[in-house]
């Protein structure tokens, strides 16, 4: 692996991550850039929800992994470079024969598929500016060789400019949304071992919405909505009481927005739990959108309370700031966003990620400056 090699394959990373292209596309063109570098057999790539470290989208190829197996494998089972682990660390990316020390067995992921041929699998996960936005697994044959030391490396150095590519998806997909469905909240339930029970047909309509390549054979077995259950289902009693961590913001194929969540069910055998999939509001899309625009916690903050309304000695008032402070606040908030007024900002920024209605904004919940340390 030459360094000139290293120095194009970046450069062509880096361009793709500014032309603005959804994150299927991006993937898509990342990995057949990164082929002629780092070679690899099989990929999958996932979009991740800052806020909870949950997959929201994935992208298979020459792979293939149920939703109950990948979310058991990243969640519960013990087991080396798990990604949102990689995410918290300044690794950013491993090599299970590394971790491994050179005995892939070690590995219960490893052990899992290692009848269907596969061998050594490189990891990453994507930050920029202390927010995980997406991550891919990279695997070859087991005829293959190892990754090495060097491969890591160059991975892990590719973790900003990747993450910047998702993170302008995020926006790119919102401009091609279509009129949201009037479907209203759909349920799926599972039993205490993790098998669908029953699913209403609001819940299929929904996750035949998600961007999920390939499909789930079922609609229980989405990616998405099985990692929802399964953090619901391993969570003690009262370790999370306001179950905000089983949870994610999902942008579907048409660029709108879908908040799928998990709870526990009392009564009958027990162990039982439900995902719910409904629209998401914007309360809970907003902070995206922000992070998104890579803007500052203050800059989160004063978007917050223009989208409210408030004139600037309001909102200077609410953050004991001076006036001036607060301009120049909006002042890059606008140059971030690429609008010129407020009213922009709320109309074409904000408003687009949603749908033509309005919602009080007086609580808004954790997740407007959610950061990599969120713990799984």
């Amino acid at each position: 692996m030459s360094s000139d090699r290293l120095r194009q394959t970046r450069a062509e990373i880096v361009r793709l991550a500014r032309r603005g292209l959804d994150w299927v596309s991006f993937s898509t063109q990342v990995t057949d850039a990164l082929r002629q570098a780092v070679p690899f057999d099989r990929s999958c790539w996932h979009t991740v929800d800052p806020g909870t470290v949950l997959f929201t989208g994935s992208l298979n190829q020459n792979v293939a992994c149920s939703g109950s197996w990948l979310a058991e494998h990243e969640y519960v089972v013990e087991d080396v470079n798990k990604w949102w682990f990689l995410a918290r660390t300044d690794r950013r990316a491993g090599a299970i024969s590394l971790a491994t020390h050179g005995d892939l067995s070690r590995s219960a992921r490893h052990q899992s598929h290692e009848a269907y041929g596969i061998g050594d699998e490189l990891r990453g996960s994507f930050v920029v500016d202390g927010t995980y936005w997406a991550a891919a697994g990279f695997l070859r044959d087991e005829a293959g060789p190892w990754f090495t030391n060097d491969d890591v490396r160059f991975l892990a150095s590719l973790s900003q400019p990747i993450a910047e590519g998702f993170r302008r998806a995020l926006l790119v997909m919102a401009t091609t949304a279509e009129s949201p469905s009037h479907d209203g909240p759909g349920v799926v339930v599972f039993d205490d071992q993790g098998n669908a029970e029953s699913i209403s047909p609001a819940a299929e309509r929904w996750i035949d919405q998600l961007v999920e390549l390939p499909p789930p054979r079922a609609p229980a077995d989405s990616k998405i909505v099985q990692m929802v259950a399964t953090r619901a289902r391993a969570g003690s009693a009262g370790q999370d009481p306001l179950e905000l961590t089983a949870r994610c913001r999902a942008q579907t194929s048409t660029g709108s927005w879908l908040l799928v969540y998990g709870t526990r069910l009392s009564g009958g055998d027990g162990g039982r739990t439900a995902v719910i999939i409904q629209p998401a509001p914007v309360t809970e899309v907003a902070p995206l959108v922000a992070l998104a625009y890579g803007l500052s916690e203050r800059e989160c903050q004063v978007a917050r309370l223009c989208m409210q309304g408030q004139s600037t000695k309001q909102m200077a008032q609410a953050l004991a700031v001076s006036p001036y402070t607060v301009q120049d606040h909006l002042k890059s908030i606008f140059e971030k966003t690429g609008v010129r007024t407020r009213g922009e900002l709320v109309g074409q920024v904000f408003l687009q990620h949603y749908v033509p209605r309005w919602e009080d904004l007086s609580e808004v919940p954790s997740g407007w400056t959610a950061k990599e340390t969120a713990r799984a």
